[in-house]
């Protein structure tokens, strides 16, 4: 079957954040998926299949880091939805049926894909005894950022903070189910971006995400309400980085961006 490796939330290779996608005729045993997940050893990997013409979802969609299965990700539904438009195997807006309900994805004429995600539900909470040790930096706020995402959700001093943060990984892994997302206002918004943020997810065996579109779902109502607007472009300011276009709508949020195929042959497993 083939196998791709595509950047997503970028215009060039080499950049974004890498997910392997596959496309089957069904899902085989969860041991394959994850050994196949822990064979590609990108933060995710996406397996879709066909479902039949007429329900409410076209593809049924999983995916898997190298350790585990998650709830919601948002670069590798761009990776597929990336796969899918460009190898002609569906045409026009495409409704994936996940474990966080049917996510839709839309082409546009510019390239992009605009995922429809639900927003995340955002909940103040005191900052963590010892999470300041851990990220190396004390955090102004602090944020649950509800079941799917799975975060705390921090804002720190600002953007030069957000860029210089080495945090202690094995310590993060206490204050939450996955990990921590960082940000700060950015310092120039001439640059095109509104805010900074990197994520560390130790918990499902990634140290620095490097751009992650499900914590968009949670960075976009954090600064549409600091900001006071709905449309914002987020900076993910990992080593390999990329942005991140949100518009809040509700109980949804929309993100969007580009994708790039990289890597194509065959799994022979």
């Amino acid at each position: 079957m083939r196998i791709r490796i595509v950047d997503a939330f970028t215009d060039r290779p080499f950049a974004g954040n890498p997910a392997g996608v596959l496309l089957l005729d069904a899902f085989p045993g969860d041991p394959w998926l994850q050994n196949v997940a822990l064979e590609v050893n990108h933060a995710e990997t996406a397996f879709a299949h066909p479902l039949p013409a007429g329900g409410d979802a076209d593809w049924a969609l999983r995916w898997f880091t190298p350790v585990t299965e998650v709830a919601m990700c948002g670069h590798a539904t761009l990776a597929a939805a990336h796969v899918l438009h460009t190898t002609g195997a569906h045409e026009g807006p495409v409704r994936f049926a996940t474990r966080s309900g049917v996510l839709v994805a839309t082409p546009g004429e510019d390239g992009a894909v605009t995922l429809d995600f639900p927003t995340a539900p955002l909940t103040a909470v005191d900052v963590p005894e010892g999470v300041a040790k851990a990220l190396g930096t004390p955090p102004l706020t602090a944020f649950d950022t509800g079941p799917d995402i799975g975060d705390l959700l921090v804002e720190v001093a600002d953007e030069r903070t957000v860029h210089a943060l080495r945090p202690d990984l094995r310590a993060l892994t206490a204050y939450s189910e996955r990990g921590v997302i960082a940000t700060a206002r950015a310092e120039n918004p001439a640059l095109g971006y509104d805010f900074a943020s990197r994520c560390f997810f130790p918990n499902v065996g990634i140290d620095e995400d490097p751009v992650t579109g499900s914590a968009h779902t949670a960075l976009a109502p954090y600064w549409s309400e600091r900001l006071g607007r709905t449309a914002l472009t987020g900076l993910q300011a990992s080593p390999r980085s990329g942005r991140v276009r949100t518009e809040l709508r509700g109980g949804r949020t929309l993100l969007s961006g580009r994708a790039v195929t990289v890597i194509e042959g065959d799994l022979l497993v």
